[in-house]
């Protein structure tokens, strides 16, 4: 029977690809690898670049509570200011008060002072009341509030009240000839004007 030359195996007898040649398109891309590295842009630090510097938290935080302590200490100055304004603006309305009070009895013994009989007998009475009018007086005085009962001055409208008007030709026109109720305190201070007679004007 006669034999016939065999063809090589295709299979067996193909050479062993040599390193580095090239491969069909699209071979590379059914390989795994590595992904592609971001390229940096302007805007985007790189992932080599250096980190930013970190706030300082306990700085910020001090600054903080001496601003507010800053804020504290003015508050409490002039809280003091205002209290002690308002203080004193009480004392004088409790000192004016008071005083008010205490006019009608300076009146009551003015009173007195002027109806008594001195003589022998109501003398020592009549020195009694004087005294303790001149001690209410000074209590007054030295509360701020001075008597004003002066004659002979001048009218002035604003530590006098004219309550009656006379003739008078030997005293200068608009002179206080006689005080009916003495008045305590000066300006803003004043408890109430003196109650006069004033000579007439021409």
């Amino acid at each position: 029977m006669p034999s016939y030359p065999q063809e090589p195996d295709r299979a067996t007898s193909a050479e062993p690809a040599l390193e580095g040649a090239a491969r069909p398109p699209g071979e590379d891309s059914r390989q795994p690898g590595p992904p592609p590295r971001p390229q940096a842009t302007n805007d985007e630090p790189g992932p080599d670049a250096a980190p930013a510097p970190a706030v300082d938290q306990h700085t910020a935080a001090m600054q903080e509570l001496e601003d507010r302590w800053r804020r504290a200490l003015a508050d409490l100055d002039n809280l003091r200011k205002r209290h002690a304004r308002e203080l004193e603006r009480e004392r004088t309305v409790e000192r004016s008060r008071t005083a008010a009070a205490f006019l009608p009895v300076l009146d009551n013994l003015e009173l007195a002072l002027a109806h008594a009989d001195v003589d022998a007998d109501s003398g020592a009475v009549v020195e009694g009341i004087r005294a303790v009018r001149d001690q209410a007086v000074n209590v007054l005085e030295l509360l701020g509030y001075p008597r004003h009962a002066e004659t002979g001055v001048a009218f002035d409208p604003a530590r006098h009240e004219v309550v009656s008007v006379v003739d008078d030709p030997d005293v200068e026109p608009g002179t206080v000839v006689q005080v009916l109720r003495p008045g305590y305190g000066d300006g803003d201070r004043q408890l109430r004007p003196a109650s006069v007679t004033v000579a007439k004007l021409e």
